[in-house]
């Protein structure tokens, strides 16, 4: 089990000793995160990591996972994709489904907790318990709500102006809800099995098992089945790609428990995708962290052609990885692709295809985004770095100077 020491070689002695004096000041603090699945997506991500992390500092922290059937996971889907700017359409049943299951969530809540920490949309209706609690409550906004639609934002907001304050990733997610904000973008942990150095005979084996050629470059887009990840799109990127630089194409990812679409993305992606043999659709389970990390670090390029993204964590991985990434510039992707510096930013399919293939014609190109985002990661985006912001809002919350 890794330690928060062991983290002092990448971010430093002095990191690691303003985290323990920061956790000092925390220390019997009850603290309980609550999200709607253990695993598929960045916050479970996150919270695997962080939660022992916590611990370890000496608060006394619980993960709990909100309580859903099919209907109440479609509705936060729905949500899901209001809040990105996509037309949905929202009936009263939909609302009565969100209202019914967070009321039989309510005991859920530890009682005696001094933090509550509600993620994403799927647990903020819990907040309506929020009057009658000793605790503190925060609603951390993971997605991008600039868009959301006004009919779900009204419906979601009246809880989330219940909690104490509200943390967001970058400062254009920020919402007026009259109470104190926090803005601090997600991380990796860079010495999980993700993200870890790997040996070349752990690659050799990784990729035998996955059966991937690699004679020739590979273009690679790790993330959820999703539609707001464009995984059709960069199908399309691809083959604009291939008429100028020969290349093959992999599309690897999973679902979340709390994503009824998946299934029904993927079924369409390897529509798209049949009988074109340098297309190579592959399906992961929740476990598969070292084949994610081998597909990263074996990639020419990474490209992430998401329509909107919260942060885009598999961006931050491929970065960490010092892998030359092209990446829509949406949402938390602006503050980690700077263009030109730690990575390309491409706003269109034929922007993206002319800039991979950029960086395919051009090794000195590719090495110098790699080094230069690595290190941009290392400054920012590492989990000792998230796990001190942390321990600083809570401390504030607490009402001690920080």
């Amino acid at each position: 089990m890794t330690r928060i020491m062991d983290y002092q070689v990448v971010a430093g002695e002095q990191l690691i000793e303003e985290i323990y004096e920061l956790a000092r000041r925390l220390a019997g603090c009850r603290v309980q995160h609550i999200n709607s699945t253990l695993t598929g997506g960045g916050v479970a991500e996150i919270l695997k990591r962080l939660v022992p992390m916590m611990q370890e500092a000496g608060l006394e922290v619980r993960w709990d996972v909100i309580k859903g059937d099919e209907d109440f996971f479609r509705v936060t889907k729905t949500f899901h994709n209001a809040f990105h700017g996509v037309p949905v359409d929202v009936t009263p049943p939909m609302l009565d489904v969100y209202r019914r299951i967070s009321r039989e969530n309510y005991d859920l809540v530890d009682p005696r907790a001094d933090f509550i920490i509600l993620h994403d949309q799927q647990p903020l209706g819990l907040a309506e318990i929020r009057p009658g609690h000793p605790g503190r409550w925060l609603w951390y906004c993971h997605i991008d709500p600039v868009d959301v639609s006004r009919e779900v934002w009204d419906f979601l907001s009246p809880w989330a102006r219940l909690c104490d304050a509200s943390i967001y990733h970058i400062p254009a997610y920020a919402r007026n809800l009259g109470h104190r904000q926090y803005i601090m973008p997600p991380a990796i942990d860079p010495l999980a099995e993700k993200n870890r150095e790997v040996t070349p005979s752990e690659i050799a084996a990784v990729i035998e098992r996955l059966n991937i050629p690699l004679d020739l470059p590979l273009v690679v887009q790790i993330s959820r089945f999703d539609r707001l990840k464009d995984p059709l799109g960069v199908v399309q990127t691809f083959r604009l790609i291939r008429q100028e630089v020969p290349c093959r194409l992999v599309l690897a990812g999973g679902g979340a428990t709390d994503d009824p679409e998946g299934i029904q993305v993927l079924q369409e992606l390897r529509e798209e995708a049949a009988h074109d043999p340098d297309i190579i659709i592959l399906e992961l389970p929740p476990t598969s962290d070292l084949e994610i990390n081998v597909l990263q670090r074996v990639a020419a390029v990474v490209v992430q052609k998401s329509v909107r993204e919260g942060f885009g964590l598999t961006v931050t991985e491929a970065m960490w990885k010092s892998r030359p990434v092209v990446a829509s510039p949406v949402g938390g992707i602006t503050v980690q692709i700077i263009n030109g510096l730690t990575g390309l930013a491409a706003a269109s399919t034929e922007e993206m295809a002319r800039a991979v293939v950029r960086i395919l014609r051009d090794p000195s190109l590719a090495e110098k985004l790699g080094q230069n985002a690595r290190e941009h990661v290392k400054k920012n985006f590492i989990l000792p770095i998230y796990f001190k912001r942390w321990l600083e809002i809570l401390v504030t919350e607490k009402g001690y100077p920080v």
